[in-house]
C-alpha cells in the first residue's frame, strides 16, 4: 500500500514537473531558436538595412536572435510566399514594404494574399522619397518644372528603378496628379537610373532618399522636392511638393513585419510588443535618422495600424496602377 501510495506520488509529481515545464516553455518564446526575418530584396538595400538594424534592437527586446536572410526576385513576391507557407511557429517573419500594397494591382498571379495570408505585426520604418533631375535641367523649382514639362514632353524622359519598384510608382502618382504623360524608361535597379540621368541620358526620377541623400547633398543631382508632408530633417532645405503646389503628395516606403497566417496569438502579442519597443531604442532611432528615415508612429506600429494602413494603400495604389496598364507578370 505504501509502495502504491510512492508510486502514485511520483507519477503525480512527474505530471505536474512536466506540465510546469510545458507553461515556461510556451512563456519563454522564442526559446533558444532564432527568428529567422526573410527581406525580400538583395543585400546591402534600403530595406535590407532597415531589417539589420530592427534585427538587432529587436532581438535584445525579446531576448533571442533574429537573423536576416535575403530571398530577393520577382519584385518581393518569392520572399512574400515563402513566409506564407512557413511553419506558424513565430520563428519566420517577413519585413516588407510598399510593395505589398502594390501587389494585387501588379501581379495578375500574384499567389498570396495580402489581407489574409498573415499575420500582422507592426510598421517599422517610412522611408521617404525624394523627386530629383539631372542638374542641369533649367526649371529652378517645381512651380516651373511643370509647365515646363507640359511644353517638353518630348525631351524628358523619366528613370526608374524597375516595373512595380518605389521610384516607378511615385511616377505613376506624379504623372497622375500633374495630368501628364512623360516616356518612362526602366532600369533594372537605382544605380545605373542614377548613373544616366546624371549623364544626362534621362532627366527625372524619384527615389527613396536612403538610395539619392548623397548625391543630393553633394549637388550632383537637382532636387525638387520632397515626397513628404513636412521637410525631412536630414535634407531641411528641399522643400516638400505639397509645399511647392502638389497639395497632399505623399509617397512613403513603409515597411511592415508580418508573421504567418495562424500563427499563435501570445506569440504574435509578443512579437508586436517587441517591435513597439525596438523602435524607439535610442541606437534605432539613430540609425535611421542618418538614412532619413522617419519611425512610425505608435499606433501604427501595431497589428491593427499596419492591417489599417495597408488596406488604404491597397485601395490608394490599384487604381492607378490599373489605370497605367502596367503589369510586372
Amino acid at each position: 500500500m505504501q509502495i502504491t501510495k510512492k508510486l502514485v506520488f511520483a507519477v503525480s509529481l512527474a505530471s505536474s514537473i512536466g506540465l510546469s515545464a510545458l507553461v515556461v516553455q510556451a512563456a519563454e518564446f522564442p526559446g533558444d531558436r532564432p527568428i529567422t526575418l526573410i527581406v525580400p530584396f538583395a543585400a546591402g538595400g534600403p530595406t535590407d538595412k532597415v531589417a539589420r538594424e530592427l534585427a538587432l534592437v529587436m532581438g535584445k527586446q525579446l531576448k533571442g536572435q533574429i537573423i536576416v536572410e535575403n530571398t530577393p526576385g520577382a519584385g518581393g513576391t518569392i520572399a512574400a510566399k515563402k513566409v506564407v507557407n512557413a511553419p506558424k511557429d513565430g520563428h519566420t517573419l517577413l519585413i516588407h514594404h510598399i510593395g505589398m500594397s502594390t501587389a494585387p494591382a501588379l501581379y495578375k498571379n500574384l499567389g498570396f494574399d495580402p489581407m489574409n495570408d498573415y499575420e500582422y505585426i507592426g510598421q517599422v520604418a517610412d522611408v521617404p522619397m525624394m523627386l530629383i533631375a539631372n542638374k542641369d535641367l533649367p526649371p529652378k523649382n517645381f512651380k516651373d518644372l511643370v509647365p515646363y514639362m507640359k511644353a517638353n514632353t518630348s525631351k524628358i524622359a523619366y528613370a526608374n528603378a524597375g516595373i512595380g519598384s518605389a521610384s516607378h510608382l511615385c511616377g505613376l502618382l506624379l504623372m497622375s496628379r500633374i495630368q501628364i504623360d512623360l516616356t518612362t524608361v526602366p532600369y533594372k535597379g537605382t544605380a545605373p537610373a542614377l548613373t544616366d540621368l546624371m549623364g544626362n541620358q534621362v532627366q527625372l526620377m524619384c527615389d527613396q532618399t536612403t538610395n539619392i541623400g548623397t548625391q543630393v547633398t553633394a549637388g550632383s543631382v537637382k532636387a525638387y522636392g520632397t515626397t513628404t508632408l513636412q521637410r525631412i530633417k536630414a535634407y531641411d532645405k528641399v522643400p516638400t511638393l505639397n509645399e511647392e503646389g502638389l497639395k497632399n503628395f505623399e509617397v512613403k516606403v513603409w515597411h511592415g513585419v508580418y508573421a504567418p497566417k495562424g500563427t499563435p496569438k501570445a506569440d504574435t502579442e509578443k512579437l508586436a510588443a517587441a517591435l513597439k519597443a525596438a523602435i524607439q531604442d535610442p541606437s534605432y532611432k539613430s540609425k535611421m535618422a542618418e538614412m532619413g528615415v522617419e519611425i512610425p508612429s505608435q499606433a501604427n506600429a501595431s497589428p491593427e495600424g499596419l492591417k489599417n494602413h495597408l488596406k488604404a494603400q491597397i485601395d490608394l495604389w490599384s487604381p492607378i496602377i490599373k489605370a497605367a496598364g502596367v503589369y510586372a507578370d
